[in-house]
């Protein structure tokens, strides 16, 4: 377990923390989510807080890259890890087995146009919540990285 996975700190969610947990302990292979094949623990540092937060997000590979959105579910607020994200883009991935660093790159104009109808073709339900909103959805690529953010 790398050290930042050490550290983190889980939703307070029950159902958000069983799943993370599950994903911890099967490398993502035996997750009760209906996209677990989809799924990844992303890595972020809290704004206020300083603390790693871990949280459980289906994603769409993109390349070399992988793609997710803050939806909340269609609600008119952002959720918390996109705020955090938002505020330290240097974040970390749990992708399966595989631990990374990464940078969230939040996509806009032409390029979020085209992530947006990809996520939208592999998770229909992404179109659903977006109907729910009159807020924009960002769509955030998260690129391999080298950062090295000390934990504190």
């Amino acid at each position: 377990m790398h050290e930042i996975e050490s550290q983190a700190v889980d939703s307070p969610s029950e159902f958000v923390s069983h799943q993370a947990q599950q994903y911890l302990a099967s490398n993502g292979t035996d997750v009760e989510h209906p996209f677990a094949d989809n799924l990844i623990l992303l890595y972020v540092r809290g704004r206020k807080s300083g603390q790693i937060r871990r949280v459980p997000l289906v994603s769409v590979r993109d390349g070399g890259h992988l793609l997710i959105v803050g939806s909340k579910g269609g609600a008119p607020a952002h959720p918390a890890w996109y705020v955090n994200l938002a505020a330290d883009p240097n974040v970390w991935v749990r992708d399966k087995a595989d631990f990374r660093a990464a940078t969230a790159v939040t996509l806009e104009g032409e390029e979020r146009a085209a992530a947006w109808s990809k996520l939208v073709d592999a998770m229909p339900f992404f179109g659903e919540y977006e109907r729910k909103t009159d807020r924009v959805m960002p769509v955030i690529r998260l690129v391999r990285s080298e950062h090295a953010k000390p934990v504190t």
